[in-house]
Parts: C-alpha cells; structure tokens; sequence
C-alpha cells in the first residue's frame, strides 16, 4: 500500500467540486465524509478475485475480468462510494481514454460506470443506475455486494508506460486502508520503464553593467526508457521573487528559438514555454531551450532580488497535470534606463549532467508560485496589477502576488503533492 493511496484515503475531506472535463467528461461531484483514524469506522473489505483469462493486456486487444466484493462485518447497514485508482510504470501521465472499464452487477443493484483521470492517473467509479455520479451503494448488515469488472488498455495507452496497477478502493474513505484490493496487470510488449528528466543549467554571458542584471538559463530535457510520448509536452515556467511585494515586477523572458532570441508573454508572472511535439523519447536526446531573464525597465523592484524560477512540465492536452520539471534560483536587480539589450548570445550547445532540483526559496518568504496543473481540478489564481505586454522596452507589468487555489474533490486535497511522483523522481 503506497503512502499516496494514504494520503488519499485517510485525510478529512475537503469541500466537493464538479468539474468539467476533456471529452465531456465530468469528475467526481462526491460530497465526502470526514475519515478518522480509527479502522472500527471504516467497516468495510473489498477483495479482488482472481482475472482472467489471467493474461497479460495488449493495447487495444485482450483484457481481463475478476469478481469485486465489497463485504460489510457488521450489524448494521453501511455506505459505500466505489473508487479504482490505476497507476502506469513508466514516464507518462495516462488519459481518461487509455484503459477500458467495464462494470456488471453479479450480486448488487444494477450499476453504471465512469472513467477520467486525477492527477498523473487514471480513475474508474460506478454507481447505482438511475443515480448520479455522487450516489453510493448500500452494502447490508452481515453481507455483501459482488460485480464483475472487466479492465483493458486502450489502444493509445502510451507506449513509454508498462505494467498498470489497479486498487480498489472507496472515495468516502469507507474502506480501511489494510481492506483495500490491488492487482498489477502485465503489459504486452514488456518495455524498459523510463522517466522524464528536466534540469536548469545556470550560464555566463551578461553584457549589462551589473552582475545580477540579467540571468541566462538553459532547460534540459532527456526521456529515458523505451518507448516515446504520444501526447506534445508543455513547460509553464513560474517566477517568484523574496521579499516585499510590488505591485509591478515586471519580469522579461526571452528564448532563443530558430537561432535568434525572442520574446515570451508574461502573465501573472507565468510563461508559457515552447512545445515539444509528440514522439519524445530517448531517441531524441537531450533537447535544450536557453533562456533570459530580467526585470523590465518600469519594475518596480529597486534592489538586487532573489528569484526562483520553477518550470513544470505537463502532456499539452487531456490529462495536464505536471508530471516533471525543474527549480532554480538567482539573484535579478533592475536595468537602468537607457541601457540596451545585449545583441551577443550565449552558447546554446547542451553541457553539464542532470543535476538535483535546487532547494526551494525561504519558507514564507517568497512570492507564492502558481499551482502546477489541473488534473480534474479547479485552479483559481487572484493577484493585483496590470496586464503584461512584451516588448524591447521591457514595459512588462505583472501581477506581483499569485495566489493559487487548489480546489479538491472528496477526500483528495490533502495527497495532491504526493501523486507527483514522477515529479519527486524527476527533479
């Protein structure tokens, strides 16, 4: 049992969402109890039987079929949300439409289904026919309920993801951690799993009279492992800065794209960074995008700063919770007026070996960084201050403060940082 299916389950709930999804898609509109720490409040067990024909999956081919449970031990008839939590070995997120799910009443009230994603994974749930999404099933005193559930790989399921591991559980926490069920499902072909890896590497190169002018970064990704992503690569690259707040930074970032650098627009702090089309993979090597970084012209910023700049990275569309990236920090301070761009460019040759993600900016010191990704959430970011424009002037104006509110659904709040697994692995 991972500590992330702990941190799910066993956390008090927090208030519940619907949210609209990819595909027509709509997630989890489950008004969830408060879990407690005792076992004797989560009464129920869920046992998987045995699949068959008890086989490996093939992308859009075979599958396999058990018996789910769910017994209840006790006097009393008790509540019971249904919840599988699927999780690939490999480096990509999965999308609602990569595993095949199918629900049959055996022993209980005739039952619907539902796919979609949360964070890095996929998620299946049933629920009473003629009922919404947010119903659960009665489970009597002393007995039990029974379905047969049939699991499958889409034939997109992504070639740089291997084995899926299935866990069957409950959303409103009716399941006691030690009576949960799980089976790892054998993927045909077998692959070598591999992962995303992404860095910063600090360079020389600035012209300005100042030291801490300008910064120069260069962001590195390399896959490793068998296979490629099916889906292009987004990196949304957030800059925070300590100390007081301002109501105008005004940060300017620059790429060097096609050999000459250009300029990226700035919003609430947050850059939208070039695509990487689909078919990345080890194959590729390493992919380098340099970058520059200083405060515009009209910042409001007076003294040299500590910033902290964090790229995530995210599948372009469908399931967009960030799954990689990268951390660094360096010190800016303002460009007096009438000092001009720099027209010398660094090297954009790749050097340097992957290195550890950088330690974070003093707590509670640092301008909140927005948060990373949807992954069947809301996000909802305030701030103050007027929108940017780009521009050789560096008249940027930014929203200094970005809040970011991660609303979860159920139980799910508390354990949204530790499904970032990949992400922990990565940087």
């Amino acid at each position: 049992m991972s500590a992330r299916i702990a941190h799910r389950l066993f956390r008090p709930a927090a208030t519940a969402v619907v949210v609209a999804a990819v595909a027509g898609t709509v997630l989890l509109p489950m008004s969830a109890q408060a879990a407690t720490s005792d076992d004797a409040q989560r009464p129920l067990v869920m046992t998987m039987g045995t699949p068959a024909p008890n086989g490996p999956l093939t992308r859009g081919g075979a599958a396999e079929t058990f018996e789910l449970t769910v017994g209840n031990p006790t006097a009393k008839t008790q509540a019971f949300h249904p919840w599988m939590l699927g999780d690939a070995v490999g480096a990509s997120p999965l999308q609602s439409d990569d595993v095949t799910f199918k629900v049959e009443a055996v022993d209980a009230p005739a039952t619907k289904s539902f796919v979609g994603h949360q964070d890095g994974g996929w998620q299946g749930m049933f629920y009473p026919s003629g009922k919404d999404l947010s119903a659960g099933f009665d489970v009597p005193a002393n007995g039990k309920l029974t379905w047969k559930v049939t699991i499958g790989l889409g034939a997109g399921y992504p070639t740089n993801d291997g084995d899926f591991k299935l866990t069957a559980t409950s959303l409103n926490g009716e399941v006691a951690q030690n009576h949960q069920a799980s089976h790892t499902f054998k993927a045909d072909p077998q692959i070598k799993a591999g992962r995303l890896k992404t860095w910063f590497e600090k360079k020389p190169g600035s012209t300005m009279d100042h030291p801490n002018d300008r910064q120069y970064l260069d962001l590195h990704y390399q896959a490793t492992g068998d296979g490629v992503f099916s889906s292009a690569l987004t990196t949304r690259l957030q800059l925070s800065y300590a100390g007081p707040q301002v109501k105008t930074p005004a940060f300017f970032v620059q790429a060097l794209i096609d050999g000459r650098w250009q300029d990226l627009k700035v919003e609430y702090g947050s850059v939208a960074l070039p695509t990487i089309p689909k078919g990345f993979g080890s194959a590729s090597g390493v992919r380098t995008l340099p970058l520059r970084i200083n405060l515009g012209v009209k910042t409001q910023i007076k003294k040299v700063t500590p910033i902290t700049a964090e790229a995530d990275v995210s599948l372009a569309s469908g399931n967009t919770y960030p799954f990689g990236g990268a951390t660094a920090q360096f010190s800016l301070g303002p460009i007096d007026e009438g000092t001009t761009t720099p027209t010398t460019k660094p090297s954009t040759k790749p050097t340097g070996t992957p290195s550890a993600k950088p330690a974070a900016s003093a707590a509670g010191s640092a301008a909140p960084v927005a948060a990373a990704g949807n992954a069947n959430l809301t996000t909802a970011t305030s701030a103050t201050g007027s929108l940017a424009h780009t521009g050789a002037d560096s008249n940027t104006g930014l929203y200094a403060g970005v809040a970011a509110a991660l609303v979860a659904l159920g139980g799910a709040v508390a354990w949204l940082g530790a499904r970032r697994r990949r992400s922990a692995s990565s940087r």
